[in-house]
């Protein structure tokens, strides 16, 4: 037998899938589903006036219930190698388990009556499931933006120092941007997707139309009770008004455009994680026996960060795939999007899958080294408050213009003896040395003395980041949790955690 050391194994399966997103995309379940469709085909058959009787419904429903074995996958897979053709190897796999039913499995059908269906399914699943998960990383993103809502940080643009935030702020809008694409996943599951419908070889159910004796309503009967039989759920008892043999092959490309949506996000989290551990202020948690490098015993890196930049990046690049087989269905179907899809669909959702475990993971250990945080601000403070510390200096009785040469010069200095000396900022105090921001009573030119201290203060400069933190959370998140109680109560046992 055949070491599993020996072959091939997709790192998304053994790495960073969870099991529950890993039993979606199993063979088991796509063949038990498979199964679960021929069964509500065969009861609504029967239910629309086919003599399909009861001893076949209950023979096939028996074997339908209790799933499929491991030696019914094996012998599938047998007779897909003798006949070529997936669904039918299933269909004669399924007939050798219930011999009365045999003859009216899979009647009037399509492959795609069954395979597009229960891709939908998987679909619509999938989903639901990474709907939780993104709900879960901003609930934990947004508990460390609570406990730091009022811990002040420097901000950037360009990558360059710029006005001040909180460390809250910040990470309540990581947790925002999650909440913008969970808006559009949320809405693919509940607007986008349906089933393809019992529509035949072409999508106009001829071979249904004849089953039923020429009479439409009764196709449309027919259809609509297996639909509600094979997918009871609200939200997906429903079809495609117009398909060919599948499904429109556009709907994969929104949901996968979707997912690498999150997946952007995603990656912008973890990248700013990872500038972050660079300046020693913020770091993701790191185990006790941990090794950051096998040559530097010292590296603590951002390992978990790095992982989810590159799944994420890998779900964002396979999008093109969706759109490439949407633009090249001919006419009413070629088959050249099978095996891309077979590769496409399970593993965009394997991939993000890992990403959101490990981000649950990283927002929910987060390391805020708030002393180096506060170094950081209190060494740009200064020229960060120049504008502040002018308008003050005016308001005590200064020359605006005066004013504004003087710090301009003394800011020079400053910078220079920072960048080039590789000394501590001294611009605060050039100022207080300086006659024209010290009072009359002390020799200078101001009419009263200026606060410095409370120019010193950063919580001066963060405007409304606390208001706004503690909003978003209250009006956006708290409704979150509740409306997904119940899911994030089960997460716990889907994490892998690798």
């Amino acid at each position: 037998m055949t070491s599993p050391h020996d072959t091939y194994t997709s790192p998304l399966a053994s790495r960073n899938a969870s099991p529950a997103m890993l039993r979606i995309w199993s063979p088991r379940h796509k063949f038990n589903t498979w199964r679960r469709i021929w069964l509500a085909v065969a009861e609504a058959q029967q239910a629309c006036g086919l003599p399909i009787t009861d001893e076949q419904i209950a023979e096939l429903r028996a074997v339908v219930e209790r799933g499929i074995t491991d030696e019914e996958l094996a012998r599938a897979a047998e007779l897909e190698r003798e006949l070529r053709h997936d669904v039918m190897a299933h269909v004669h796999c399924l007939g050798e388990q219930c011999p009365k039913a045999k003859p009216i499995i899979h009647l009037g059908c399509t492959s795609q009556d069954v395979v597009c269906n229960a891709d939908l399914g998987c679909l619509f699943e999938s989903l639901r499931l990474t709907e939780s998960k993104v709900v879960r990383c901003i609930s934990a993103l947004t508990r460390t933006a609570t406990d730091y809502s009022n811990t002040p940080t420097l901000g950037f643009t360009h990558y360059q120092v710029a006005q001040p935030t909180t460390v809250g702020r910040r990470i309540a809008g990581w947790a925002h941007d999650l909440n913008v694409v969970f808006g559009q996943i949320d809405a693919a599951r509940v607007h986008l997707l349906k089933l393809r419908g019992f529509r035949g070889a072409t999508g106009t159910q001829a071979s249904f139309l004849k089953l039923f004796g020429d009479d439409p309503m009764k196709v449309a009967r027919f259809e609509m009770e297996a639909t509600k039989r094979f997918m009871p759920h609200p939200l997906l008892d429903r079809t495609y008004d117009l398909t060919g043999q599948t499904y429109p092959r556009v709907v994969d490309a929104i949901v996968l455009a979707d997912l690498a949506s999150v997946a952007s996000v995603l990656h912008k989290i973890a990248t700013d994680i990872r500038l972050l551990s660079n300046r020693k202020e913020i770091d993701e948690p790191f185990g006790k026996s941990q090794i950051g490098s096998s040559a530097m015993p010292y590296k603590r890196n951002p390992m978990k960060c790095e992982r989810i930049c590159g799944l994420a990046r890998f779900v964002m690049n396979l999008v093109g795939n969706a759109y490439d087989t949407a633009a090249t269905q001919w006419l009413e179907r070629t088959l050249d999007d099978s095996s891309n899809r077979r590769l496409s669909l399970p593993e965009a959702f394997l991939a993000l899958d890992g990403a959101l475990d490990l981000m649950h993971e990283v927002a929910s250990g987060l390391v805020v080294n708030e002393a180096m945080v506060r170094k950081n601000l209190m060494d740009e403070l200064p020229f960060l408050a120049t504008e502040n510390i002018l308008m003050e200096a005016v308001k005590a009785g200064g020359d605006r213009q005066d004013l504004h040469e003087a710090i301009r010069v003394h800011a020079q200095a400053a910078g220079h003896r920072v960048k080039q000396e590789g000394l501590d900022n001294d611009l605060l105090e050039r100022l207080k040395r300086d006659p024209m921001f010290r009072s009359k009573a002390s020799g200078g030119a101001l009419e009263r003395d200026l606060n410095w201290d409370n120019l010193m203060d950063p919580m001066q400069y963060v405007g409304r980041s606390v208001e706004q933190t503690e909003r978003f959370v209250r009006e956006v998140v708290e409704p979150l949790r509740e409306r997904y109680a119940e899911e994030l109560a089960n997460l716990g046992s889907s994490d892998r955690g690798v």
